[in-house]
C-alpha cells in the first residue's frame, strides 16, 4: 500500500526541520560508541567497584571484557499498582540473559509517582516535572558506563516518557522496554464515572464513592482505562521498543513472565557485540515519531502525549509541533473505542485484536511507515502479531493478529472506522494555541460560545459549583495552571462537575493552560494553552463576561473582544507563593524557572547541539579505540 500523501508530507517536513539537531544528536551518539564492551573504557579500579558484590561466575564474565552487560533500570515501587509486579522482574532478567551468554546488573531505580494518588493534591504539582527527574535518574543509572544494552521497566504517565528520554541520551545503547500489563477488569468505567458524578452532585457519600473506586482499582497492574499509562504502552509497541503484543498481558501470569524473559534475551542479542546491533538512537527516528503520533490519534490516546512525544522527539534531535498532530489527525481514522472514548477497557481491546491488529490495519492503509528499525530489526510489519505461550508452557510464540475484530464495538478495520479522523484538534486565535481532544465529545458540544468565568484554581471553581453559581452557559477559563506557574497539574477534579452541567443542558467548555490528560472525556476542553500567562500568554487578558468562542470544527480559540480594548488590557497576576513550597515543591523551583512552553514539550532539556570542533577530540575513546564516525557508518554495517 502506498503511503498516504499527508503522512509523507508531514514526515518530510519533520525531517527537514530537524536536520541540524538530528545531525548533532547522531554525532553525539557516534562519539559515544566504542569497540568492544563499554566497560572496557574503565580503569581497573572503576571496574572492580562495578562488580565487587556480584556472584563469582558473573564477575568472571565481567572481568573478561567480552560478554555484553545489560543494565536494568526500573521504576518499581509497591504502592503504584502498575509497577508493583516489577518486584520480581530483575531475577527473571538476570537468568534470561545468562542463557544467551550475557550478564545483567540492576543499574538503578527511578521515581514512579502515581497520578491517581496525587490527583487534586499538592503533590500533583510535581507530576509533570517527575518526567524530567526520571530522565535524569536514568542517566545517573547509566553513567557508570558499564553497560552495552538496557531494559527499562516502566508503565505509567510520566514514567515511560522519562525513561525513554533518559535512554535516548544514551542513544548508542540498545533499549528494550518491558511492561507489567493491566490489572484485570473490575467495575466498569461507565459505572465508575456515574458514581463520581453522583458524588459531585451530593447524591452519594464518601463511603459509596470509595467502594466504587476500590472496585475499579482492585489489584496489581495498570488502571484499565485508556489514559496516559496505557497510551504509553501503545506507543512503545508502534515505535518497536516492545516485543510485539507485550503491552496488555496481565501481570502474574505465565505469559507475562515468558515475555519478560524473551525481552531480556533480546536486549542482550542486539548489543554492539552481536551482528544485530540496534541502538535506540537509531530506532527512534523521524519516521518512528510520526508512527507514534498516528498510533496515538487512531486510538484516541492521551493528550498528555502532545507534550511527551514532543519532549521524546526533542531528546533524539527531532522537532515536532502541534501542527503535525493536527494535520495527521485530519486523515488518521479512529479505530478504537476504549474508555473514556467508549465503554470498553484495555483488556477488551486486547481480546478484540489488540495492538497487532491496529498496526496491521494502519500499515495496510498507508498510514504507518513500515521502513523503520525496531528491536526485531528492519520493518514494522513484524509487529502485526500477538504472543502465546510456547509448547509445554515454555517460551513465547507469535501468531498473526486476527484478520477480523473480535468486537466491532471496541475495535474496527480501517475500512469501517468509528470516525474518519483522529479527534485531536489544534485550536488557535487571540488566546494562543491549544489542544482539544474531541473523540469522546458529541458533535453538538464541539462548538461553545459563551461568557467567560475566570478562575485561578480548581478549588475556586469547585467552590462556585457547590454554591450553585454555575447553573448557566459559560466557558471556564482556568489560568495559572501552566508549568511555570505551578508545574501544570492535571485538572480532573473539574470533569464530573462540568459533565453534570453539560448533562443538564448547559453549554459549557474549559480553556486552560493546564492539563486534563487521557481521561478528559465528553466535555470540550482547550488545554495546554501556549504560551502560558507567565510566558506572556494572552490568557491573562481574559475577564469575566468576555465572550469566548471555542470551536473544534474551525480550530478557533478566541476572545471576542474589540482589538483596541484587548491590546490595552494588562496581564492578570496571582500570588503563586503557596505553589512553590510544601510537599517538596521548593525542590522543583529550577524546573519551573527553566521549563519550555507546552508546545515545546514542557521540558527543561535543550535540543542537541553540535559537538565543539576540537582537532582529534573524538577520534579515539578513553582507551585508544577508534570511534565509528557517522550514521552512514551504522547504515552500511546494517546493510552488510
Amino acid at each position: 500500500m502506498a503511503l498516504h500523501p499527508v503522512l509523507e508530507s508531514v514526515t518530510a517536513r519533520i525531517i527537514a526541520r530537524s536536520k541540524p539537531s538530528r545531525g548533532a544528536y547522531l554525532a553525539h551518539l557516534d562519539a559515544a560508541r566504542v569497540k568492544g564492551v563499554q566497560r572496557g573504557t574503565l580503569a581497573c579500579t572503576n571496574l572492580a567497584h562495578g562488580f565487587a558484590a556480584f556472584p563469582a561466575n558473573d564477575k568472571l564474565s565481567l572481568k573478561e571484557l567480552k560478554k555484553p552487560s545489560v543494565a536494568i533500570v526500573s521504576a518499581y515501587n509497591d504502592m503504584l499498582s502498575a509497577h508493583q509486579p516489577f518486584e520480581g522482574f530483575p531475577a527473571l532478567i538476570k537468568d534470561a540473559v545468562r542463557e544467551v551468554g550475557a550478564v545483567a546488573q540492576f543499574a538503578g531505580g527511578t521515581p514512579a509517582m502515581c497520578d491517581g494518588v496525587t490527583q487534586g493534591q499538592p503533590g500533583m504539582e510535581l507530576s509533570l516535572f517527575s518526567r524530567d527527574a526520571i530522565a535524569m535518574s536514568t542517566a545517573i543509572a547509566l553513567s557508570h558506563n558499564m553497560f552495552d544494552s538496557a531494559v527499562y521497566l516502566g508503565v505509567c504517565d510520566k514514567i515511560v516518557p522519562g525513561l525513554l528520554i533518559g535512554a535516548l541520551h544514551f542513544g548508542h545503547l540498545p533499549a528494550v522496554f518491558v511492561p507489567a500489563g493491566p490489572m484485570t477488569t473490575g467495575l466498569s468505567n461507565s459505572e465508575k464515572a456515574k458514581i463520581r458524578q453522583l458524588y459531585a452532585q451530593g447524591k452519594v457519600g464518601r463511603a459509596e464513592l470509595l467502594e466504587g473506586e476500590s472496585q475499579s482499582y482492585h489489584g496489581a497492574g495498570t488502571c484499565t482505562f485508556y489514559g496516559t499509562a496505557n497510551s504509553n504502552q501503545m506507543l512503545m509497541e508502534v515505535m518497536g521498543l516492545h516485543l510485539p503484543g507485550a503491552a496488555f498481558i496481565t501481570p502474574n501470569t505465565p505469559l507475562r513472565a515468558e515475555l519478560t524473559r524473551a525481552a531480556a534475551r533480546r536486549a542482550a542479542v542486539i548489543s554492539a557485540q552481536s551482528d544485530e546491533y540496534l541502538p535506540v538512537g537509531h530506532v527512534v527516528d523521524e519516521k518512528a515519531i510520526v508512527n507514534a503520533i498516528v498510533a496515538l490519534l487512531t486510538t484516541g490516546g492521551s493528550t498528555n502525549h502532545t507534550l511527551h512525544l514532543v519532549a521524546i522527539a526533542k531528546a533524539a534531535g527531532i522537532v515536532i509541533d502541534w501542527d503535525d498532530f493536527d494535520e495527521l489527525s485530519k486523515v488518521v481514522p479512529l479505530l478504537t473505542r476504549i474508555y473514556p472514548n467508549g465503554n470498553a477497557d484495555v483488556n477488551h481491546f486486547h481480546a478484540a485484536g489488540g495492538t497487532g491488529f491496529v498496526i496491521r490495519e494502519l500499515l495496510d492503509g498507508g498510514l504507518l511507515h513500515d521502513d523503520v528499525t525496531t528491536i526485531l530489526g528492519k520493518g514494522l510489519r513484524a509487529h502485526c502479531t500477538e504472543p502465546f505461550l510456547g509448547e509445554n508452557g515454555q517460551g513465547v510464540v507469535w501468531k498473526a493478529a486476527p484478520e477480523q475484530s473480535g468486537d466491532e464495538a471496541v475495535l474496527r478495520k480501517i475500512t469501517a472506522p468509528f470516525s474518519p479522523d483522529g479527534g485531536t484538534v489544534l485550536v488557535k486565535g487571540n488566546l494562543g494555541r491549544a489542544v482539544m481532544k474531541v473523540s469522546a465529545v458529541k458533535p453538538e458540544h464541539q462548538t461553545v460560545e459563551a461568557p467567560a468565568l475566570v478562575f485561578n484554581s480548581q478549588e475556586d471553581f469547585m467552590e462556585a459549583y457547590k454554591a450553585g453559581q454555575l447553573d448557566r452557559d459559560f466557558v471556564a477559563v482556568l489560568r495559572f495552571q501552566g508549568p511555570r506557574a505551578n508545574g501544570m497539574p492535571e485538572l480532573h477534579a473539574l470533569t464530573p462537575a462540568l459533565a453534570n452541567l453539560q448533562d443538564a443542558g448547559r453549554h459549557v467548555a474549559l480553556v486552560t493552560d493546564g492539563r486534563m490528560s487521557g481521561a478528559s472525556g465528553k466535555v470540550p476542553a482547550a488545554i495546554h494553552v501556549s504560551p502560558e500567562i507567565l510566558a506572556g500568554g494572552p490568557l491573562g487578558r481574559v475577564r469575566d463576561g468576555d465572550i469566548i468562542r471555542v470551536c473544534a470544527r474551525t480550530g478557533t480559540l478566541e476572545a471576542k473582544v474589540e482589538a483596541s480594548v484587548w491590546a490595552a488590557r494588562e496581564q492578570a497576576t496571582a500570588d503563586l507563593t503557596p505553589n512553590g513550597v510544601g510537599m517538596g515543591r521548593e525542590l522543583f523551583a529550577m524546573f519551573r524557572h527553566s521549563v519550555s512552553e507546552a508546545e515545546q514539550g514542557a521540558t527543561t532539556f535543550p535540543l542537541p547541539s553540535p559537538i565543539p570542533t576540537v582537532v582529534g577530540l573524538h577520534d579515539k575513546d578513553p582507551v585508544g579505540n577508534t570511534v565509528p564516525g557517522s550514521d552512514e557508518d551504522f547504515s552500511m554495517k546494517k546493510e552488510a
